[in-house]
């Protein structure tokens, strides 16, 4: 059941996407614009219609809008997907797509915060149409030039008293006479910035008189790259050629990063309030920086002695990524192994003294209430410890190593004498005298009274007697006595 929920849950979250794709995908196509020209010449059904100087779909029907002041009507319907996207300052006009009598609308998508929405009009202020190459070239000849000038008798008649509107109607009609005007009414803004430069331009004059040698040089070596350009025409006329269209695919681009300069104005105003604060901190860096070069340099000379370590360690890598192939199996039994030694509830036996040197509250293995064993873990490690201590003592008086090593003939030496051992026994007993208290002799510290202890050692020679052996008390019982 598990594997059939996840299998249609899949299924339906593939269709969910298909269903967001399909629909994206149509409402990126399906939009359609209308286009409002003075005149729609040239244009035909399924036409290309074009988005900064891209093909983004095509012209789909025209229309006569208006009575008294009839206009043309352009449906532009958007073909291809990520084209949708003209706003409410969009610019259309009407361009010649060669020299054979075809046309076709180019837009350019504006830079306004507001989008046209499906089947949004461009009015006809912000449209113009070309004035065809062909016809211009009909007006030279007879009898169209007579007729021309006919009809601009009539018209200049007619239009004495509309300038306005002729004005108008030439502005639209034709870009260059519109640019045109924008660039004169640029110029006049800029009077003061142009009888500045030309005051400024005196002065570049009087330079460059000074140093005529210098132009005279420029000019010399303009005329070479002017040669040189010249034997590369092709190559520079097929550049000024793509330019145009560059630059009008550039104007979207353009229209956003001004749209990203202005959206950085907030940020160069905090970095210009920071900048006092920054600048003292560039120039208390400076000593840091300049004590700290050493330092970097050591470490690039140690990254070179680095970079050669790592690649000895080649080997030992490869041989540890076949090992850590075989990790997973080992890994969790290790861990389960040291979990369960170092469990504290896994002790054999309450001991005080683990009560007494437990870690503090807040460690798990801390113990609460006194009562509790040792880990295993310190069970291990306590073997080493009190092995160490029973080996070496040390006390207010002084350290004493209990470990005796005896290397030679009496390292085998016994106390109780007997026929194995008797040579050994009487080279080995450091003896000052024949008779040793308490040993093969009456021990003097005894009363008279007391009985003395049975000898359980020989006597030193076989010349003792038995009844002086039995007498004897051996000075190994009265140490081993409780």
């Amino acid at each position: 059941m598990r594997r059939a929920g996840l299998v249609a849950l899949v299924v339906l979250a593939c269709a969910g996407a298909l269903a967001l794709v399909a629909a994206g995908g149509e409402g990126a196509k399906g939009k359609s614009y209308e286009i409002v020209f003075d005149n729609a010449f040239g244009l035909a059904d399924g036409g290309d219609f074009k988005i900064a100087g891209v093909r983004a779909g095509e012209t789909s029907s025209f229309e006569i809008a208006g009575q008294r002041r009839p206009l043309a009507v352009v449906k532009a319907e958007v073909t291809e997907p990520g084209f949708a996207d003209l706003r409410e300052d969009a610019r259309c006009e009407i361009r010649p797509q060669s020299f054979i009598g075809e046309y076709f609308v180019d837009c350019q998508p504006g830079s306004s915060d507001r989008r046209l929405p499906d089947g949004g009009r461009v009015p006809v202020e912000q449209t113009s149409s070309t004035i065809p190459l062909d016809l211009v070239n009909n007006i030279l000849r007879l009898p169209y030039r007579e007729r021309l000038r006919i009809i601009v008798g009539e018209l200049g008649a007619g239009l004495a008293g509309r300038p306005e509107d002729l004005n108008e109607v030439l502005r639209r009609a034709h870009p260059g006479l519109r640019e045109t005007s924008q660039v004169l009414r640029v110029l006049g803004r800029q009077t003061a910035t142009i009888r500045q430069l030309i005051s400024d331009g005196d002065g570049v004059l009087a330079a460059l008189a000074d140093r005529r040698a210098d132009v005279s040089a420029f000019v010399r070596e303009a005329g070479e790259t002017a040669e040189i350009g010249a034997s590369r025409r092709d190559d520079l006329a097929r550049t000024f050629d793509l330019l145009p269209a560059f630059l009008t695919e550039l104007g979207p681009y353009m229209g956003r990063l001004g749209e990203l300069a202005t959206a950085q104005v907030p940020l160069l105003r905090d970095l210009q309030a920071s900048s006092d604060e920054l600048d003292t901190f560039l120039l208390r860096l400076r000593p840091f920086a300049a004590e700290g070069t050493p330092a970097l340099l050591a470490l690039g000379d140690g990254a070179g002695e680095g970079v050669r370590a790592v690649r000895q360690t080649q080997d030992d890598i490869e041989e540890l990524r076949l090992l850590a192939r075989d990790a997973p199996g080992l890994a969790k039994p290790l861990r389960q192994f040291l979990q369960t030694i170092d469990d504290r509830a896994r002790g054999v036996e309450p001991d005080p003294r683990a009560a007494a040197t437990d870690p503090p509250a807040g460690d798990k293995t801390h113990i609460s209430g006194g009562q509790g064993g040792f880990t295993g873990m310190e069970a291990v490690w306590n073997y080493f410890y009190w092995q160490a201590l029973s080996t070496n003592a040390l006390d207010n008086v002084g350290h004493i190593l209990r470990l005796n090593i005896l290397v030679g003939p009496c390292g085998s030496y016994q106390v109780v004498r007997n026929a194995t051992n008797q040579a050994a026994f009487d080279d080995c007993r450091q003896w000052l005298g024949p008779f040793q208290p308490g040993i093969n002799a009456p021990d003097p510290t005894r009363s008279p009274g007391a009985a003395q202890p049975g000898a359980v050692q020989p006597a030193a020679s076989r010349r003792a007697s038995a009844t002086e052996a039995k007498s004897a008390a051996p000075l190994l019982d009265y140490l081993l006595a409780p």
